[in-house]
């Protein structure tokens, strides 16, 4: 197990774009599932799922707005955000999930999305 690693959070105007990465350093997730979630006021949010056949699924508030995917390589998660409201405004972190033990990570730090004009 490795400590997952997210990146590419910071400050955006509203309506602004952001995208987030997960990594596990030295770990190759191309076999794996991928969920993001937020977090804040205390409270952890759900926000997409990147299984592990592909398929997608986002959180009602992000649809259309959010992209979740992988890359092919080191299976890099992201998770593209477009059009940002002030609501989107948390703590994100990355999961992985599946069948094999490399899928088994433990939390990373998180990266903050901040949006505010």
């Amino acid at each position: 197990r490795v400590q997952l690693v997210e990146s590419g959070g910071g400050l955006v105007q509203p309506g602004g774009s952001l995208r987030l990465s997960c990594t596990a350093p030295g770990v190759t997730l191309n076999t794996c599932g991928m969920d993001w979630y937020r977090q804040a006021a205390g409270n952890r949010e759900w926000v997409s799922r990147l299984g592990t056949d592909g398929s997608t699924s986002y959180l009602d508030s992000v649809k259309g707005r959010f992209t979740i995917s992988k890359d092919k390589g080191q299976g890099t998660g992201y998770l593209q955000m477009n059009s940002l409201k002030p609501e989107d405004t948390a703590m994100y972190s990355c999961m992985t999930f599946g069948p094999d033990r490399l899928c088994l990570n433990d939390w990373g730090q998180g990266t903050q999305v901040t949006v505010s004009s």
